[in-house]
């Protein structure tokens, strides 16, 4: 199913049934005396995450909702039939904001959470509810509520203890592959991840982690160029950033340095918080140098960067120094949590 992370949909409550005016006639019971009874209440909307979805496609197609309007109350002091509330399911991760005014309603972070984004109207009251020692036959009655009707903009943030970061082939694909059973594609040109793909890396009994790859960057993303910055959002509710870079001679650039600080730039314009985020150096593509040069080509370019942080070199595509990444990943999850 195609990735989708935005949507906009209207969501309308049902109205509250209006109340009755209606009197009490029987035989040999001449003042029978008003019986009209209440309407029902409308029906409320909620978006509930659910831990099988992924995507917002389904908005695509379906971007109306409305619940179930109270019934019209009834004679013989009859309450009318409350209006079903409506369940939309969400992936989880989503955020939910008014489009009209741009707040945010809530954010749905645990599978099963239920959010009320549209309450229905309340009922009417009929005409019994106004009987008294001086109105004996009352004519007034109360008419059911409007339901609310929003307009939301649905955003979908995905959920990663880890995330991958770099330009195109710098191997995020090939490594989330490598340690993980996601399957994202892989191909020698640029832009083969379209959208985020997320992989549990398991790491041994009771240790794993779920780690996010999302298109590459290029020079230019924050102004639009490539596929922009439209996915740095699926990196906001990560710890922790590996930040791969491919230092073999055939890069495109063949400049690792420059790749690394085209990333930090794209990234600091995108978001000053999520550049300060904790950030991992993965030097990837070492089967591609001599066995001889792989050490001093690392420290060469970790010198030239002032990196000061932890610094791997991996082969993802035959799974060299993987293993000890992401134990030393795993390692610093569990210290994260306590």
């Amino acid at each position: 199913m195609k990735f989708v992370d935005e949507a906009q949909i209207r969501v309308e409550a049902g109205d509250g049934g209006d109340g009755c005016v209606s009197f009490r006639r029987e035989k040999y019971i001449p003042f029978g005396g008003p019986d009209g009874g209440d309407g029902g209440d409308g029906g409320s909307i909620y978006l509930i995450a659910h831990a099988e979805l992924n995507t917002l496609a389904d908005f695509r197609f379906t971007q109306r909702f409305q619940a179930e309007r109270g019934q019209k109350g009834m004679g013989a002091n009859r309450t009318g039939r409350s209006g079903a509330d409506l369940d939309i399911l969400t992936p989880v991760g989503t955020l939910v904001w008014d489009a009209d005014t741009d707040e945010l309603i809530g954010d749905l972070l645990e599978p099963g959470q239920r959010l009320l984004v549209a309450r229905g109207g309340f009922h009417g009251l009929g005409n019994t509810r106004y009987k008294s020692s001086t109105n004996r036959a009352p004519r007034q009655f109360k008419p059911g509520t409007p339901g609310e009707a929003r307009n939301l903009r649905l955003e979908l943030k995905v959920i990663a203890d880890v995330g991958l970061l770099g330009l195109p082939n710098a191997g995020k694909s090939t490594l989330i592959r490598a340690v993980s059973a996601a399957q994202p594609k892989v191909a020698d040109y640029p832009f083969t991840t379209l959208h985020p793909h997320l992989g549990v890396v398991r790491v041994g009994p009771l240790q794993s982690f779920v780690m996010a790859d999302i298109p590459g960057l290029i020079e230019g993303a924050s102004e639009g160029a490539g596929l922009g910055i439209q996915f740095l959002r699926h990196l906001a509710r990560t710890r922790l950033l590996l930040h791969l870079v491919d230092v073999s001679p055939y890069s495109d650039s063949g400049d690792p340095v420059r790749d690394v600080e085209i990333i930090l730039g794209e990234l600091g314009r995108y978001s000053a918080e999520l550049a300060e985020r904790e950030r991992w150096l993965v030097l990837n593509k070492l089967d591609l140098l001599p066995e001889e040069e792989r050490e001093g080509r690392m420290a060469e370019i970790v010198a030239a960067l002032h990196w000061t942080g932890p610094a791997f070199g991996v082969s993802a595509v035959n799974g060299e120094g993987t293993n000890a990444l992401i134990q030393a990943v795993m390692a610093r999850m569990e210290e994260a949590e306590g």
